[in-house]
């Protein structure tokens, strides 16, 4: 086998998979004969390839094999002959321009997908899941890890949903225009998660995806452009900019992480966050205001700040309190607590972890002892912070995490017999920070809980649905004269 077919195959998977088993769902109806037949597809890749050369277009390949292999499967069965008079449309209709929106308007058989996964006769947790993996290729197991829930329970929540769909008859389209609004929750909660999946790999080599973040990024522009009136999609979209600016500078050469702190500004995408300010502004313009927009917001703080030491945490801390009460998560709560440390000391902040380890909402979530371990470590209390990175470390799963704990490790391990130094004033601290497990993770990239307008799915609590009502805007407004960064304006 040549060099490059096992790097062309990881290439055309990341890209073309959900493109693939979008077409076969939309041709067939069956899911999981579309996933079949497009894993079957990457088999005869890896079989053809090495011989007769990797295509000019793997995708088109890909999706022609895998069309080929459906065709069959249906031929075989008398009974599917409807579907087989239904598959000889490989393609969609072409997108015509304008138009009210119904499906022969959106331009992407993935969009078709998304709404289809986030039909509302499923759970949440379902749409979520079963999105990520048709669409993006996630395995049970890296999606089981996002939601923070067992494996085999994630297998049989798929399960479910698939037959949901197949004993409902959910059509595979996107709604008509009067029932997007209600439907869209659901869809923002899944290139949300895709996003931050990209963003940050539960498992792997690599700290970042960069395939997911696109992904997310596209279908985010596209659903944007969809509801143009709809200011958390907008919001959304400019939270999910202003973490990918900071892309080139989040790893080094030699795939360790960068903190927030450490990284080379200028190497942030200017132009990315230019666009990301843009759409929060039109953003907060609208009346309604959610937990995006409280998110891109506090995205905004850190791509806006010159240096590290300009961070407003005391509006951080005030954006992460307003999202707690529209969105109760234990996972916004650690941020929050990130946040007071950073504004009000180390000890402020340990108070509030110290409580939440206490409730058992965030058992085996690893950056819980990881934000604890680094509190630890600026109070001074190097023996504790040892024991908590080695806690954050047996939790760890993602590569390049475990490399940054195990070197904090280290450090707290060497300094545990050194006499502690006082504790550091808020100022002192700020300008110490010099790269906390939290400032990389909890604060510096989107949070792990998956907000909604009326509802939403926390993987900080292995699935569930916590139900909110929307409370009225708070009166620690984000956008109050007390708390504006330098040049902010709405």
């Amino acid at each position: 086998m040549t060099a490059d077919v096992p790097a062309a195959l990881d290439e055309a998977f990341r890209s073309e998979w959900g493109k693939v088993v979008a077409t076969l769902i939309g041709m067939t109806g069956d899911w999981d004969l579309a996933e079949e037949c497009a894993q079957d597809a990457f088999t005869q890749a890896l079989r053809s390839w090495p011989r007769d050369g990797v295509p000019r277009r793997p995708g088109a390949w890909l999706t022609t094999v895998a069309r080929n292999r459906a065709l069959d499967r249906l031929r075989r069965h008398a009974s599917e002959a409807a579907k087989l008079q239904q598959a000889v449309i490989l393609s969609p209709p072409e997108d015509p321009a304008g138009g009210a929106v119904d499906a022969q308007d959106i331009p992407d058989d993935r969009l078709r997908l998304i709404f289809t996964c986030c039909h509302p006769a499923l759970p949440l947790e379902a749409r979520v899941a079963l999105t990520l993996r048709t669409l993006a290729g996630l395995t049970t197991a890296e999606i089981a890890r996002a939601f923070l829930t067992a494996e085999p329970t994630m297998a049989k929540r798929l399960v479910r949903a698939k037959q949901k769909i197949r004993n409902a008859a959910i059509p595979y389209r996107v709604p008509p225009a009067h029932l997007l609004p209600e439907r869209t929750t659901g869809v923002l909660a899944v290139l949300y998660l895709l996003f931050n999946e990209g963003y940050a790999a539960t498992a792997g080599t690599r700290l970042v995806r960069h395939d997911l973040c696109a992904e997310a990024i596209r279908l985010a522009r596209v659903l944007a452009g969809l509801m143009p009136d709809e200011p958390e999609a907008m919001a959304l979209l400019a939270l999910m900019l202003f973490h990918h600016a900071r892309r080139s500078s989040r790893v080094n050469a030699g795939g360790d992480v960068v903190t927030l702190e450490d990284q080379d500004r200028s190497l942030w995408d200017q132009g990315e966050i230019g666009e990301a300010v843009s759409l929060l502004t039109a953003a907060v313009r609208r009346e309604r205001r959610g937990p995006y927009l409280l998110q891109a917001a506090i995205a905004r703080c850190h791509a806006t700040a010159a240096a590290a030491a300009d961070t407003d945490w005391g509006l951080i801390a005030d954006l992460y309190g307003v999202l707690a009460e529209l969105v109760p998560s234990a996972v916004v709560e650690l941020n929050r607590a990130v946040a007071v440390g950073m504004a009000e000391g180390p000890a402020a902040g340990l108070t509030l972890v110290d409580a939440l380890d206490a409730s058992g909402a965030l058992t085996g979530y690893y950056l819980l002892p990881a934000t604890r371990a680094d509190l630890l470590r600026r109070l001074g209390r190097s023996a504790e912070a040892a024991a908590s990175y080695r806690q954050a470390l047996d939790l760890a799963v993602n590569d390049a995490e475990r490399r940054y704990l195990a070197g904090r490790l280290a450090e707290a391990g060497a300094g545990a017999g050194a006499e502690a130094e006082p504790e550091p004033t808020a100022s002192q601290m700020t300008r110490r920070a010099g790269g906390t497990v939290a400032s990389f993770r909890a604060c510096g990239t989107p949070s792990s809980a998956t907000p909604g307008s009326r509802s939403s799915t926390t993987p900080c609590s292995g699935g569930r649905v916590t139900t909110t009502s929307l409370c009225p805007w708070s009166a620690r407004c984000p956008w109050s004269a007390r708390h504006r960064p330098r040049g902010y304006s709405t």
